[in-house]
């Protein structure tokens, strides 16, 4: 008790504060102080008044416990808060500068990286969006003519290809004592159908073919347009000027009776050259006569041969051989083939030619006559169209015919039967495509069957035997027909028919439920061959037709040109439509062919087809076209494009 009341009367001296002295009141203060010190014992702190590193000496004296008690003035600003030494100052100053130049460099950095990107969005042209591009142009009325060229190529350089076409021009508007009516050259936009250029020609063109005859990434894409007389001109594709125009002078006995043929480059100018077909006015003599590609004249003299045959006219088509012999197939309901070589030996007027000439294909020599003539006998049994394939794993091509009676494919090397197929009524080009697993070429056959009728079937282009076929009403003598490759390496096939109802469970034959004047374009593939995807349909003829592929979104897309229903005194109207075909399979209606085993649904059905993407073809697909590759060998697949010119109603959920 002594203790604790000397302790008080310290306390009060040094506060006098506190008031008057109450023993009860010291008593808590110091159970309140033992509490504390047993807490400093359990924290690692003061142990029975000794600290760790030694013992504190309790105070014992006023004097020292007046001195503990006060605080150093270093330690104690006059307000009672801790003061800070110089140097922190100093260094949250330098904090603070360091701070605000990282949030500057932070800020220039965004500012500079969000110009750029905006430089780039506006400076940089993104690619042209053709997905859903459908275009349907008028081009008013056409003032007759039998032909109708159309072509595919990319003039203005935006990754999409344009459309050329030629038409003759309202009679109405020609020049009185003039014999024959002039045409319109003229190049469509392939994105919205707007006119890019247009030329005038003195004669109704027969073909146009568009290609570069210079090798080289920057070689411009020249326009060939072969007329039904006299004319040969090259238009620059770009701007639609004629570069060069064949002197009709050269034709003068005769009239050109084919399409222009691009050769290799004979008279060695950098160019690819070209050979035209004129056949007599007055006798069946044809005549072949070099054309410079580089300036439109001739390379030497024309070379006359006498041919006997009766029939269509067939050619002239270029063929390269695996040795690279190259030979020209033509004829009168035959196949004969002429040495490139002997053409040129004549042409010129001398004994040698150039090294690429004098390469012979020794069973093709075989088939000379036996007088050494110029001219080989391929096939002689009523040809009607000639085509060449690619023979898969290989570089030669085979020879597909068509007669009045069978389908024939000869092997390119050696012209052998390869195989043959009995048919009658097949009148229009067979459509090659991948239907079957093996990679090689199949072949889709239209074959009137009927009043009518016509008989789609698919032919494998290994055996030549029939793996699919179906009958369709169909009252238009020749339609045409396409394929597009896929992603997968299969092919869709495209053809044209009168509307389709369902099957009678006793009849194989379909009876349309619309008037013969509408026809639909139904899609076949190879995984759904029990169904038909109805795509578009049209009222008009269609006259011509192209297919295009879309390398930017994997699309294909089809160009035709169609002529509307005329009428006494009113030419018909000329329409040039275009469909983007990825777009229209999600947009067609199904038609069940007959019940599969699973039952397809439409949602699966669906799901499939929009997964598809199209490619370029790995083969030469160029309809009637006589083109030789700037390297390699040539290949030639005549092959008609599918059209269409108004979308189907409907949708396919």
């Amino acid at each position: 008790k002594d203790h604790v009341l000397q302790r008080a009367i310290k306390i009060t001296r040094q506060s006098p504060d506190l008031g008057e002295y109450d023993p009860l009141t010291q008593a808590d203060s110091d159970e309140s102080e033992d509490d504390l010190v047993l807490n400093l014992q359990k924290n690692g702190g003061v142990k029975n008044g000794k600290s760790p590193l030694g013992e504190v000496p309790e105070p014992d004296s006023d004097a020292e416990v007046a001195e503990a008690a006060k605080p150093h003035l270093s330690e104690v600003t006059t307000e009672g808060y801790p003061s800070e030494p110089l140097g922190g100052l100093e260094q949250k100053a330098a904090s603070s500068l360091v701070s605000y130049v990282r949030t500057s460099v932070f800020l220039l950095t965004l500012g500079i990286s969000m110009i750029l990107v905006l430089l780039c969005a506006f400076l940089i042209p993104c690619p042209p969006r053709d997905l859903h591009s459908t275009w349907s142009r008028h081009l008013g009325s056409q003032g007759g003519g039998d032909l109708s060229p159309l072509e595919l190529a990319d003039v203005n350089g935006d990754g999409l290809r344009d459309v050329l076409l030629s038409f003759v021009m309202s009679r109405n508007g020609s020049a009185v004592g003039v014999s024959r009516p002039a045409a319109n050259l003229v190049c469509l936009s392939g994105m919205n159908g707007s006119t890019l250029w247009s030329s005038l020609l003195p004669e109704e063109a027969r073909d146009i073919t568009c290609l570069e005859l210079m090798p080289g990434s920057l070689a411009e894409t020249i326009c060939l347009v072969t007329g039904t007389h006299k004319m040969l001109s090259a238009f620059n594709a770009t701007s639609g000027k004629a570069i060069w125009t064949l002197n009709p002078n050269y034709l003068s006995n005769g009239t050109l009776a084919a399409p222009v043929v691009v050769l290799p480059d004979l008279d060695e100018d950098g160019v690819r050259d070209l050979v035209v077909l004129a056949i007599g006015e007055l006798q069946p003599d044809l005549c072949f006569l070099l054309v410079s590609g580089r300036t439109g004249n001739p390379v030497g003299r024309p070379v006359k041969y006498n041919i006997v045959g009766v029939g269509n006219l067939i050619g002239p088509q270029v063929y390269i051989t695996t040795n690279g012999a190259v030979y020209i197939l033509f004829g009168f309901g035959n196949i004969q083939a002429v040495a490139l070589r002997d053409i040129f030996v004549q042409a010129q007027n001398r004994d040698s030619s150039p090294p690429s000439l004098q390469i012979e294909e020794p069973e093709w020599e075989k088939r000379r006559s036996i007088n050494l003539s110029e001219l080989i006998d391929v096939y002689s049994d009523g040809v009607e169209l000639l085509q060449m394939v690619k023979a898969p794993d290989s570089n030669c091509s085979n020879l597909l015919i068509t007669t009045r009676q069978s389908l024939v494919l000869l092997r390119g090397q050696n012209l052998t039967p390869y195989w043959a197929l009995r048919l009658q009524g097949l009148r229009s080009q067979p459509t090659p495509g991948y239907f079957t697993d093996d990679q090689t070429l199949d072949f889709l056959l239209q074959i009137q069957d009927g009043v009518g009728m016509k008989k789609m079937m698919v032919v494998d282009g290994d055996s030549g035997s029939v793996v699919w076929s179906y009958r369709a009403p169909c009252h238009v003598k020749e339609t045409p027909a396409t394929s597009a490759v896929t992603s997968d390496q299969k092919s869709v096939f495209l053809f044209w028919a009168e509307g389709l109802s369902a099957a009678s469970p006793n009849s194989d034959i379909i009876l349309g439920t619309e008037p013969p004047s509408l026809h639909h374009l139904y899609l076949l593939h190879p995984a759904f061959p029990s169904i038909l995807l109805d795509l578009a349909n049209t009222t008009g003829t269609v006259t011509a037709s192209e297919v295009g592929i879309n390398d930017l979104w994997k699309d294909a897309f089809y160009v035709t040109r169609t002529t509307g229903p005329s009428s006494e005194g009113h030419p018909a109207a000329l329409v040039v439509s275009k469909l983007s075909l990825r777009w229209a399979l999600m947009e067609g209606q199904m038609a069940q062919l007959q019940e599969s085993t699973p039952k397809i649904g439409r949602g699966e059905l669906r799901r499939f087809l929009s997964r598809i993407k199209f490619v370029e073809a790995p083969y030469e697909v160029s309809g009637s076209r006589n083109i030789v590759p700037l390297e390699g060998l040539g290949q030639i697949l005549p092959i008609p494009a599918l059209s269409l010119e108004s979308r189907q109603n409907g949708e396919l959920s």
